[in-house]
């Protein structure tokens, strides 16, 4: 056997040893160092095992497809795919998500609206399951029911372990157009023409206003004039409104967004040059100002100084939300008069197949717009804590959206399983974890805030 695969055995018989050693009430985690969920719970207990199985195990540049162990990140991923030309069709833009994390959850950028979801250029996974064993999930195969219900299921039904996915061929640099607008409809509709066959590679927005909005246009090009470099002293998302064309080499394109953790690296100083040229370059990353807030959260730090000086409570809105195009610019009309966050993230996607996932229900064929906004908003007197996560919540729903699950899950429990349908959760929950080792998803999602 390969010297690799017989390594990643070795590692799935130390996680499953690992799990069957755990006390039937105790609670299950995986024992990974970074995290990009924004639930900040004490999970008690030692997580599993996970040590062996960070890495890709092969790359066959003639099949474009590699296998790739559970709990690889994506800069793990893409390091080992880009010297031969080849990149998975959908890479999440913050290093340290890993690729079951991605699949097992939602995972999305600006190759979505080509490409899909991650867990659609997905072969065929190995998953530990709540029962303990370690089973071949692939389309049509005996547990075909699996392979179905695992997006979305965020460790409920299982982890990932190993996985083979499809690769997408690359150029050495990306060409980058940014297109302004003053006008939401005027944007949403330029979206959705970029979007249509023949357009280019990557299309992603960010908005900093009603009336200041970019489109990002990209495609691969095999020689560039010049790149920039956005993990120095330059802020990537400050180019869009000072460039009008731009290049990166392709490794930094898909890391654009990284060192910056999009824009929230103000919160910490760090886009002021004094403090940047001060804060080591291998630290600005996502991965560490995500620690970052885990402690402030964990410690409170904020609250008190805020409280301190007489400021109003804050309340944590971070999400991801999906609303079909044709009702974007009302989304984003309400969602900046109810919520003060600036910028927001655009990213369209479409489903890659003709039926829609089960456990996260969007529409095949329909073309979606992902806004992303990840801030702290202050609280009136006499509104509770997830009172704007609620509101957007409702307008969501009323929009015919739905939105990611790595964050604060506000939804009652009725309301909850109906948008992520239960009744096709429930008999794959009951198959693979019969014992209710694992917490279901409404539990893992909406369970203490």
């Amino acid at each position: 056997m390969d010297p690799a695969y017989a390594a990643h055995n070795a590692a799935v018989d130390r996680m499953r040893a690992a799990y069957a050693a755990l006390p039937p009430d105790a609670p299950v985690r995986l024992a990974k160092r970074t995290s990009n969920l924004f639930r900040f719970r004490d999970q008690g207990g030692a997580g599993l095992d996970v040590s062996g199985l960070g890495g890709v195990l092969a790359v066959d540049p003639a099949a474009r497809t590699a296998d790739v162990q559970g709990v690889a990140t994506y800069e793990t991923i893409v390091d080992a795919t880009l010297p031969h030309g080849l990149m998975p069709f959908v890479v999440p833009q913050l290093k340290t998500i890993t690729l079951g994390g991605a699949v097992t959850g939602l995972g999305i950028e600006s190759s979505s609206f080509r490409a899909g979801l991650p867990h659609e250029s997905v072969r065929e996974m190995d998953i530990l399951t709540g029962d303990g064993q370690v089973v071949r999930a692939a389309p049509g195969n005996e547990h075909a029911d699996l392979f179905e219900t695992f997006p979305n299921s965020y460790g409920t039904l299982g982890y990932a372990v190993k996985l083979t996915i499809d690769l997408a061929p690359v150029k050495p640099y990306v060409r980058l157009r940014h297109v302004r607008f003053t006008d939401a409809a005027a944007c949403f509709a330029a979206l959705g023409e970029a979007c249509a066959p023949g357009g280019p590679d990557f299309v992603d927005g960010t908005v900093f206003g009603p009336d200041e909005l970019y489109l990002t246009l990209g495609e691969f090009v095999d020689e560039a004039p010049a790149v920039s470099d956005y993990t120095g002293m330059d802020i990537y998302y400050q180019s869009l409104r000072r460039r009008e064309v731009d290049h990166l080499t392709v490794r930094d394109y898909l890391w654009r967004w990284d060192t910056d953790w999009f824009w929230c690296s103000r919160a910490f100083g760090v886009q002021q040059r004094a403090v940047r040229a001060l804060w080591p370059r291998r630290l600005r990353r996502s991965d560490v100002y995500r620690r970052l807030v885990a402690f402030d959260r964990r410690h409170r730090l904020s609250a008190r100084v805020g409280a301190w000086r007489g400021r109003p409570p804050e309340e944590p809105v971070v999400q991801d939300v999906e609303i079909p195009l044709d009702r974007a610019a009302e989304f984003l009309d309400f969602f900046l008069r109810e919520v003060p966050i600036t910028p927001v993230w655009l990213c369209p996607l479409r489903l890659l197949r003709s039926r829609p996932w089960p456990l996260y229900p969007l529409a095949a064929g329909e073309l979606y717009v992902n806004f992303g906004f990840w801030s702290s908003v202050p609280l009136a007197p006499g509104q509770e804590d997830g009172h704007h996560n609620r509101l957007i919540e409702g307008m969501v729903s009323t929009l015919g959206g739905h939105k990611s699950l790595y964050s604060t899950v506000h939804y009652p429990e009725d309301e909850f399983w109906r948008l992520y349908h239960g009744e096709a959760y429930a008999p794959v929950k009951a198959a693979y974890d019969p014992k209710g080792r694992l917490p279901d998803l409404y539990a893992k999602c909406a369970g203490a805030r």
